[in-house]
């Protein structure tokens, strides 16, 4: 009888046992697609192409530095900065890169539609690397030299975008001066062949377009815009202001994971590129090493980022900066300052200094 009971008491413990293991396993199988479920979806533009500057938002995402933060992000290329503006404005994206001036006139002359609203984050960039490239030959050595002349650049590009910036600044015949526009591959040819006279660009995008194209360094003239009056701040992470007020945890997530992401590439360019070609085998990685060095030397090592740390802004800066954009554009709206950028997502300044001592 005993060893009735004791077999009894054995088969329930086995039984017991396989429910709570059963349970368990379905428990799992549940959980997993549940966690996955949690991870907040961002699409993310950027202002160009796959290249040296989007290694500052391909590292995170491949070192899942935004996934630990709770986010599943999909970083796409653009085709200039007032596209990323208006594709996040449309809800095609909740975030983007894009150059500040293309997102204050945007703003400015949509105050009417609630929907369009937006807010930059984070500047990445301290100033403007927008520049004017002509070749040498062309006789073009300083601003006033331009006026008469055929410029070319994409409709989006940033730097065409403030250009009325750089005319308002320099006191340039803003009418004598014709545009072509094309798209943004044929833009260092069509220099290298002289049908346009001169080309607005990034300095580290264009320059090193037109190195792969043959010109050397030496054979070419760059009037940078913040080297002729133009000190205005440059390109910012931004979001639509829906996005920002549903998802603040995901807005603050996305801006840490980013610094981090951040610091890597300042800390290793050379190594960043890896990241890029994960995503454009096609590119050459000296070229963009050195476009990566160059983007950070051009527009994020500046004292100011150095002192009070990146993505922060100058208030007074930042206004003269809204000023000059209003005035170059002549916008019959001045957006408040206020509602432009928002700091309160940032890093704290410690996190934010980003930059090897």
């Amino acid at each position: 009888m005993k060893s009735v009971l004791t077999s009894a008491r054995s088969r329930s413990s086995t039984f017991r046992n396989l429910a709570l293991g059963a349970a368990a396993f379905v428990f799992a199988a549940v959980a997993i697609p549940a966690q996955a479920q949690q991870l907040t979806k961002i699409r993310f533009v950027l202002d160009w192409r796959f290249e040296g500057s989007s290694a500052l938002f391909l590292l995170p995402k491949a070192k899942k530095y935004f996934e630990q933060e709770g986010l599943d992000v999909t970083v796409d290329s653009g085709t200039g900065s007032g596209a990323a503006v208006t594709r996040v404005a449309s809800g095609a994206y909740e975030m983007g890169f894009a150059d500040i001036s293309a997102m204050i006139e945007f703003l400015a002359n949509n105050q009417q539609n609630p929907g369009a609203r937006m807010q930059a984050l984070y500047m990445m960039y301290d100033y403007s690397p927008a520049a004017v490239m002509a070749l040498k030959k062309s006789g073009i050595t300083k601003p006033s030299d331009l006026n008469g002349k055929k410029l070319g650049a994409p409709v989006f590009d940033a730097g065409r975008k403030a250009f009325p910036i750089f005319v308002k600044a320099n006191n340039l015949n803003d009418k004598s001066i014709t545009w072509t526009a094309m798209d943004p591959p044929l833009r260092e040819t069509m220099l290298a062949r002289g049908e346009v006279d001169a080309i607005t660009g990034f300095t580290f995008t264009s320059l090193l377009n037109l190195n792969a194209r043959g010109i050397k360094d030496e054979d070419l003239v760059m009037l940078r815009y913040s080297d002729y009056g133009a000190k205005i701040y440059g390109n910012a992470v931004i979001a639509s202001q829906k996005f920002i007020n549903e998802n603040p945890k995901a807005v603050a997530g996305f801006l840490r994971a980013l610094n981090k992401g951040v610091r890597d590439v300042i800390a290793d360019p050379v190594g960043a590129v890896k990241y890029i070609k994960e995503r454009d085998p096609l590119i050459n990685e000296a070229l963009e090493a050195r476009r990566i060095k160059m983007t950070i030397d051009d527009a994020i090592d500046t004292p100011e980022f150095r002192s009070k740390g990146i993505g922060a802004i100058n208030k007074l800066r930042f206004e003269e900066t809204v000023a000059a954009v209003v005035s170059a554009f002549n916008l019959k709206v001045t957006p408040n300052t206020d509602n432009l950028f928002n700091s309160s997502f940032l890093p704290s300044r410690a996190e934010r200094q980003v930059f090897p001592k």
